[in-house]
C-alpha cells in the first residue's frame, strides 16, 4: 500500500490501515466542508484511491481531488445518458463485457479498429460514459476494472488523434485514478509502435506499469494474460475459447436499465430518454439477452 512498506507481517498490515485511516481523515479535514454530489462522490474508498495515487502525499491528493471535483461539476459525467453516445455505440467499439476476470473485476472491450465516428469530443464522452458505467457494476467488493483491447482491423487512419490520445488518457489517470487495475493491447500491429511511442509519455509511471502488451507467439505474455482471465470466458479474440458477439440493440436495452439504476444513484432523472423501440429507461425491465460470453 505504502511506498516506504516492505514488510507482509500482519503487525504492519494493521498499521497500514491504522495509517491509511489516519491520512483519509486528514484528506477530508483538508477539503473543508463538501456539500451535494461532492460529499457523496468523496467516499473514505475514494478518498483512499487519491492519496494511492499520488503516493499518500495530502497536498498532492487534495490538489488531484479538487480538479476532479471542478471537472465533475461541469463535464457531469454522472448524467451522461447512453441516447445521447449511442451512436458511438453501434460498433462495439467500446462496451462492458459479460464476464469479469477472475478478481471479479468489470471488463471493458475496446476495439480501436472499429472506430465509426469523427466528433472527437463524442468519443471521449462515450468514452467517460463507460467508465462510469463499469464503475457502476463493480461487485461491492471491488473498486477496479480491466481493460481489453482488441487490435483487429486498427490502422493508423483509424487511429484517434495524439490530442485525443492524451486528452482521453489525462481523464482516465487524473479524474479515475486507482480505478484502473490492467490493460491487456491484445496483438497490436507492428505500425502501432510508432504511435505507442509518442502516446506512452502521456501516462504517469502507475498508469504506465498497468499495460501489458500481449502476442500470441510470446508465451510469457499470454500466460500473464490467462493469470487474470479464465479461459473459457476469454474472447477467441483475445487467444480464448468464447465467442464474442455485440448485440447493440440489447446493448442498448442494458445501458437504458443502467441509467435509470445511475439516476437513482446520483438523485438525478430528468435525461431519461427513449430508445429506438419507444419504451423508457424505467419501463425497460426484462434481463436483456446476453451480449457477450456469461459472467464467470
Amino acid at each position: 500500500m505504502f511506498p516506504w512498506r516492505r514488510s507482509n507481517s500482519q503487525h504492519d498490515q494493521e498499521n497500514d490501515l491504522l495509517h491509511s485511516e489516519s491520512k483519509v481523515k486528514e484528506l477530508r479535514a483538508a477539503l473543508g466542508p463538501l456539500s451535494g454530489r461532492s460529499l457523496q462522490y468523496c467516499s473514505d474508498a475514494c478518498l483512499r484511491r487519491y492519496l494511492e495515487a499520488r503516493n499518500w502525499n495530502e497536498d498532492q491528493s487534495k490538489k488531484m481531488l479538487e480538479e476532479t471535483l471542478k471537472w465533475r461539476s461541469t463535464y457531469k459525467p454522472e448524467d451522461i445518458r447512453w441516447h445521447e453516445v449511442a451512436v458511438e455505440g453501434e460498433t462495439g467499439k467500446v462496451y462492458r463485457a459479460g464476464f469479469h476476470d477472475r478478481h471479479g473485476r468489470t471488463v471493458l472491450i475496446l476495439r480501436p479498429g472499429m472506430q465509426n465516428t469523427a466528433s472527437l469530443d463524442n468519443q471521449i464522452r462515450h468514452l467517460v460514459y463507460m467508465i462510469e458505467n463499469a464503475i457502476l457494476n463493480l461487485p461491492e467488493d471491488q473498486e477496479q476494472m480491466a481493460w481489453l483491447i482488441d487490435f483487429s482491423g486498427w490502422t493508423l487512419s483509424t487511429s484517434v488523434p495524439v490530442k485525443s490520445a492524451r486528452d482521453s488518457i489525462n481523464i482516465l489517470q487524473n479524474h479515475y485514478p486507482e480505478r484502473l487495475s490492467v490493460a491487456f493491447l491484445y496483438n497490436p500491429p507492428r505500425i502501432f509502435e510508432a504511435f505507442w511511442k509518442i502516446v506512452k509519455y502521456f501516462l504517469d509511471a502507475k498508469t504506465f506499469q498497468k499495460v501489458k502488451f500481449v502476442y500470441p507467439k510470446n508465451e510469457d505474455s499470454v500466460e500473464l494474460m490467462k493469470s487474470y482471465f479464465d479461459e473459457e470466458n476469454l474472447p477467441i479474440e483475445f487467444g480464448g475459447k468464447a465467442i464474442l458477439q455485440y448485440n447493440h440493440e440489447e446493448f442498448s436495452k442494458m445501458m437504458v436499465q443502467d441509467d435509470v439504476k445511475s439516476a437513482n444513484l446520483w438523485g438525478s432523472d430528468d435525461k431519461l430518454h427513449s430508445i429506438g423501440n419507444g419504451h423508457s429507461g424505467a419501463e425497460v425491465a426484462p434481463e436483456p439477452a446476453c451480449h457477450a460470453p456469461p459472467a464467470s
